[in-house]
């Protein structure tokens, strides 16, 4: 069943009782929260996404609870936990949504080590990913949310590029996309018809919110893609969009610098780097506005 098909009211109250079931790409997730802020923004961003009515397997067992004592009445505050225990510090009620997302990240990155786990977007066209790394405040995540809903780009992933270890290709994990500060303004304008999340302030990320993924992102969350080209973003106010090429040996050393996995890989991590690197396109990207972005990458992504 589709989550969308499910009336607001029974989400948050399967919320509240046993829990909610979803499918996340390779994924299953049970959630649980009382919280009505949670309810209203898994309802808006998973819409798509397919709900498990059955008993059985669930990957990770989530909760987003307020916390007890005098913190139910005075600053109230949430707490995130997984499989009964709290890994994060509690932080005000407002931001429990962003928690869960959080959260579910590092649940992921933490445990999923079937698979090579690279901190960067990935999106894809023609088959092809472009995968995206990018430290803070680089723009990968307003690209990213730009490309795939106006550039006909489809979502891998904004955050957790998943590689497969025996086939080195990438598995779909479409999530909703994360902004911050003025990139939220920039995608409400770029995008007319994305689905944000309410904007959460005065996080340790300034002011964020969540665009919800592609529906055709996440009805294909089944197709697999090889990689195509590594694309280091940066985004300079007022500068023209500048693609330039970067070595191999530059790129393989980024790439296994944001693996979050790597080294538990060994050797085989080393290889499976590699052989991605060695199949790709290496470039650095320049950017300032998402129209010259999106014509950039339809250019490239005529070139394979």
């Amino acid at each position: 069943m589709i989550l969308s098909s499910i009336p607001g009211g029974e989400v948050a109250r399967r919320l509240r009782g046993d829990g909610l079931s979803l499918r996340l790409g390779p994924f299953t997730a049970a959630i649980r929260s009382p919280i009505a802020s949670v309810a209203e923004g898994i309802a808006a961003l998973y819409a798509d996404n397919e709900t498990l009515e059955e008993p059985g397997f669930r990957d990770f067992h989530l909760s987003v609870d307020a916390s007890g004592g005098l913190r139910r009445w005075v600053r109230r505050q949430c707490r995130f936990d997984f499989d009964g225990a709290s890994p994060f510090k509690p932080l005000p009620v407002a931001h429990a949504l962003p928690i869960l997302e959080w959260g579910l990240n590092w649940c992921i990155a933490s445990n999923a080590h079937r698979y090579l786990i690279i901190h960067a977007a990935a999106i894809e066209r023609g088959g092809r990913v472009a995968i995206l790394p990018g430290e803070p405040g680089a723009g990968k995540s307003t690209l990213c949310a730009g490309l795939v809903g106006s550039g006909g780009w489809r979502l891998l992933s904004d955050e957790l590029s998943l590689i497969d270890m025996a086939t080195g290709r990438f598995i779909p994990l479409a999530r909703p996309i994360s902004l911050k500060k003025e990139s939220i303004e920039i995608i409400r304008g770029f995008v007319p018809d994305a689905v944000l999340s309410r904007e959460t302030h005065d996080t340790t990320k300034g002011r964020v919110a969540l665009v919800k993924a592609t529906a055709d992102s996440v009805r294909r969350a089944g197709e697999t893609a090889a990689a195509g080209w590594i694309i280091f973003p940066r985004f300079v106010p007022g500068a023209p969009p500048i693609l330039e090429r970067q070595s191999k040996a530059a790129a393989f050393i980024e790439l296994a610098t944001n693996a979050f996995n790597y080294s538990i890989h060994g050797k085989r991590g080393f290889t499976v780097v590699a052989d991605v690197v060695e199949t790709c396109e290496c470039y650095r990207f320049t950017y300032c506005s998402l129209d010259d972005a999106v014509q950039v990458f339809a250019s490239l992504a005529l070139t394979r």
